[in-house]
């Protein structure tokens, strides 16, 4: 009953107009990487908003929510698992809703549902648990888009930390990774870095920059200052 007034909720929010931008955006045509998916159009604060309002549905039944083939309904079942996971004070119950996290990545299948999950879920539990930090290598190392930006943007966590060992170490299994999508997350974490230690994000660049995807590359520097950021880009570095 739950999941079903969820459900009408969200539907209570369909845009169709905004769907189709979404369903463009998202890359859902055939062969793209989001190939199938299915948009009501929902912005996400209105999907936060709900997945706020429906805290009490126990994981068991989200299964069912996050395989539907609806994005704004996976993205509220993955919401809902965010939110539980920080107000849950068990490691317990913290390691049910990872392990139910992980056991779902192929329907964690969007840029966006891995950004506003991952971290919050398995980042602060590998964080938290460094003995079992080798799952995220395994991810990394996986031959699935989804699960091998899970590993990287599950990093994000522990760059807020200023525990920069886990996201340099993954960006250099992925440096090779053919994936625009790959390239753009890796990026983005190595700029983190740089946000916080500018000098350990130099050192990775100055070893590696050559290697890296154009992408990859401009996402990492792009807050340099304009001078150094050339340089970068031209090879003289």
């Amino acid at each position: 009953m739950q999941i079903s007034s969820l459900r009408m909720e969200l539907l209570s929010y369909k845009n169709s107009a905004k769907a189709k931008i979404l369903q463009g955006f998202f890359k859902t045509r055939k062969g793209e990487y989001g190939e199938g998916d299915i948009f009501y159009g929902i912005t996400v604060p209105q999907t936060r908003s709900i997945a706020k309002s429906f805290q009490e549905i126990e994981i068991p039944e989200l299964n069912e929510l996050i395989k539907s083939k609806i994005h704004e309904e996976r993205l509220c079942a993955l919401l809902i698992l965010v939110e539980k996971y920080k107000k849950s004070t068990s490691a317990n119950e913290k390691r049910i809703i990872k392990d139910f996290y992980l056991a779902n990545t192929k329907h964690i299948n969007n840029w966006d549902l891995v950004d506003l999950s991952s971290h919050q879920i398995t980042g602060e539990w590998y964080f938290t648990h460094p003995l079992e930090r080798k799952k995220l290598f395994e991810l990394a190392n996986s031959n699935q888009l989804w699960e091998k930006r899970i590993a990287i943007i599950s990093t994000y966590y522990f760059i807020k930390e200023k525990k920069f060992e886990e996201t340099l170490k993954i960006s250099k299994i992925l440096l090779n990774d053919t994936h625009d999508l790959i390239h753009k997350a890796v990026g983005w974490m190595l700029r983190e870095v740089g946000k916080r230690d500018f000098g350990v994000e130099e050192e990775f660049l100055q070893e590696n920059y050559k290697k890296m995807p154009r992408t990859m590359l401009r996402y990492a520097i792009e807050k340099f200052p304009e001078k150094k950021r050339l340089t970068y880009l031209k090879g003289t570095a």
